[in-house]
């Protein structure tokens, strides 16, 4: 069972009469009701109110083209500039560096290796440690020490 919804025109009537909203039964058959064959500048079917041309399903698309490029920006290359700029500091270290891992430890390097780099940490007792290259926050210049 379908139902037609009938709205009041949107100028006031003539008679200062309050527009009303009124709910019909649809007629069997597929036909038109009275008042939507007199009076009403609807179509018959929905088809031509769905018809949309190429240029507005781009635009339609346009939002969610942007949040895509700004998820990209965001999410992407951002860290994967960061990655590379580590990178670079890293295979730049060289002997007596000083340097600050990610824990917290201050030392000076003393070997630089594929896999690993060797820390000097301790001066009076000559500690040495190993830490991966990615355990390197940062290379200490003279400025921050």
């Amino acid at each position: 069972m379908s139902s037609i919804w009938m709205l009041g025109a949107a100028d006031a009537p003539a008679d200062n009469q309050p527009n009303v909203v009124t709910m019909e039964e649809a007629p069997a058959g597929g036909q038109q009701s009275a008042t939507q064959q007199e009076g009403s500048n609807l179509p018959a079917d929905n088809t031509a109110t769905n018809k949309t041309t190429p240029g507005s399903q781009w635009t339609s698309l346009l939002p969610f083209i942007l949040i895509f490029v700004v998820m990209y920006l965001l999410l992407f290359r951002g860290p994967k500039k960061k990655q590379q700029e580590h990178q670079r500091m890293v295979q730049a270290l060289k002997k007596n560096d000083r340097v600050r891992t990610i824990g917290g430890i201050y030392g000076t390097v003393i070997d630089v290796r594929d896999d690993e780099i060797v820390l000097k940490i301790d001066e009076s007792t000559n500690t040495k440690m190993r830490v991966i290259p990615t355990a390197i926050a940062a290379v200490l210049s003279d400025k921050t020490e």
